[in-house]
């Protein structure tokens, strides 16, 4: 059994900054590639950053230079740290991994979601 459980998650005025974390536990024999995607009200999940566990990132051309992940592969934890918040980046976002399970097999695992709201 994995889990991801995030933290982090918050309201912020327009212009400040939060930071999320999610740590992954249980079963887990590697991880591959982790990340963030966000899903606003009405809106389909998008990609926000993903971190493979070498060190490449790939960011939504939205989030480029606002947003940063990294990655902690010793505590199996992944962060965003976002700056300059816009109204437009509230959204529920989760935390996402490519686990290799003690049943040898590739899996996707889901944190629970994080509420950020930014406020005008």
């Amino acid at each position: 059994q994995v889990q991801l459980v995030e933290s982090g998650g918050g309201l912020v005025q327009a212009g400040g900054s939060l930071r999320l974390s999610c740590a992954a536990s249980g079963s887990i024999l590697s991880i591959r590639a982790m990340g963030w995607f966000r899903q606003a009200p009405g809106k389909q999940r998008e990609l926000v950053a993903t971190q493979t566990s070498g060190g490449s990132t790939n960011y939504a051309d939205s989030m480029k230079g606002r947003f940063t992940i990294s990655r902690d592969n010793a505590r199996r934890t992944v962060y965003l740290q976002m700056n300059s918040l816009k109204p437009e980046d509230t959204a529920v976002y989760y935390c996402n991994a490519e686990v290799l399970t003690s049943q040898f097999r590739w899996q996707d695992y889901w944190g629970q979601g994080s509420q950020v709201t930014v406020s005008s």
